[in-house]
């Protein structure tokens, strides 16, 4: 099913592309999941999660175009709405470059309009290289069990342009369960604890560390593309400082 010329109704199945269509043509996003958190007040109807999202909800919006990412969301629920006669256009983002070329296709051909203003700003915030000496890190996502950012991933190409470098960057997974002797034992020169999708927080986290400098930085900073990209670009190198 191919989009339409005409796109008028969007549902968005992933939390940065709901945020970046809000922020681009509002009046067009009838329909998002739960997990989508921004902008705040987002006011449209809610079509469960990422992973299982309510397609019967879904369709009762009568969606022009559904948006989903090949990470975020399953290909049976894709591959659902398009046997019902939905368009479904899905992104695959895994680094920076890959997100301003997938969102610009993304406004220019799924959603019918011109390229934001803030996306050309995102990239231009996004332009210098990152000063000083590297350093590297572990980025656990997960406790009980232990789980990592691993290869391939859009949160490790943002530290690499950040001057940090995933210790994980080579495993086989992307997402490895790693044993937490091991995890201290590479002795990393940072430990980045985001806030999601496990909620690493002060008194969550730094503690299975001891010796090791933990930095406790925003989710959304680390893993979301779209207009948050400008605002990652000037916080996040001050939380891993």
């Amino acid at each position: 099913m191919k989009v339409p010329r005409d796109v008028r109704r969007i549902v968005s199945l992933v939390p940065s592309l709901t945020e970046s269509v809000a922020a681009t043509v509002p009046e067009a996003l009838v329909g998002a999941t739960d997990w989508c958190t921004h902008p705040a007040g987002l006011d449209v109807a809610r079509v469960r999660g990422t992973k299982n999202p309510d397609l019967d909800a879904v369709l009762r919006l009568r969606p022009d175009v559904v948006l989903a990412n090949v990470e975020e969301n399953r290909a049976p629920d894709v591959e659902a709405l398009r046997e019902a006669g939905v368009a479904v256009w899905v992104t695959r983002i895994e680094t920076l470059e890959q997100a301003f070329a997938s969102l610009e296709r993304m406004f220019a051909h799924a959603c019918r309009t011109d390229r934001p203003a803030w996306l050309d700003t995102a990239r231009e915030a996004w332009g210098a290289p990152a000063p000083g000496p590297r350093r590297t890190a572990i980025v656990p996502i997960w406790r009980r069990p232990w789980m990592v950012v691993g290869r391939d991933t859009f949160t490790g190409d943002v530290l690499r342009h950040l001057g940090v470098d995933n210790l994980y960057a080579g495993h086989a997974d992307r997402y490895p369960k790693i044993p937490l002797p091991e995890l201290t034992g590479n002795r990393p020169d940072l430990v980045v604890l985001p806030d999601e999708p496990y909620a690493f927080s002060a008194d969550d986290g730094p503690e299975a560390f001891p010796g090791l400098p933990c930095a406790l930085v925003s989710g959304r900073l680390l893993t979301w593309y779209g207009p948050s990209l400008t605002e990652a670009a000037t916080i996040l190198p001050a939380a891993l400082a």
